[in-house]
């Protein structure tokens, strides 16, 4: 993309911001971050879990690996995303922030639902009762999305009161 493709900053059209965009990009940030957090908590720290377990180690220890390099592929280009957004004045700070509320619950849930219920690729924890554990991480991921469902029906609020 060439610079042309964008108007100048200092104009109006630079500093009309981008509400979509905005969600969006920092969705993926979001869930970007929570796949860190799962990674390096849950998978490093506690051992707790590999991104899947129903192999040999070296494939866990592949997994894992796959699973940081895409979750640091999202978080770089997330971040690239949202500097070119700053840069052109463009975010929409309430849909920014409601975009990473719910790319970080989204993760959440579809790990806790499709990766440990439906994929069995792995669970929380072995070795003991994982309801508790299911429960709560999978009540995190919803919490994180009513706030991002909040969040954003303010930023739409706001953004229709203010005026063009």
């Amino acid at each position: 993309m060439s610079t042309s493709d964008h108007p100048p900053a200092g104009t109006a059209a630079a500093r009309r911001p981008e509400p979509r965009r905005s969600l969006l990009v920092c969705a993926v940030v979001g869930a970007a971050v929570m796949a860190a957090v799962d990674e390096i908590v849950f998978h490093q720290l506690l051992h707790w879990h590999h991104f899947y377990d129903r192999s040999t180690s070296g494939v866990a220890l592949l997994s894992d690996g796959l699973l940081h390099t895409a979750e640091l592929l999202a978080l770089v280009a997330g971040f690239f995303l949202y500097a070119d957004l700053r840069r052109r004045d463009a975010l929409a700070v309430g849909h920014a922030w409601s975009g990473a509320f719910l790319g970080a619950g989204a993760f959440q849930v579809f790990d806790g639902i499709v990766d440990h219920k439906v994929l069995r690729v792995h669970q929380v924890r072995y070795g003991v009762d994982v309801t508790p554990y299911d429960w709560a991480w999978n009540l995190a991921g919803l919490v994180l999305l009513a706030v991002g469902g909040l969040l954003l029906a303010r930023a739409r609020r706001a953004g229709r009161r203010r005026p063009s």
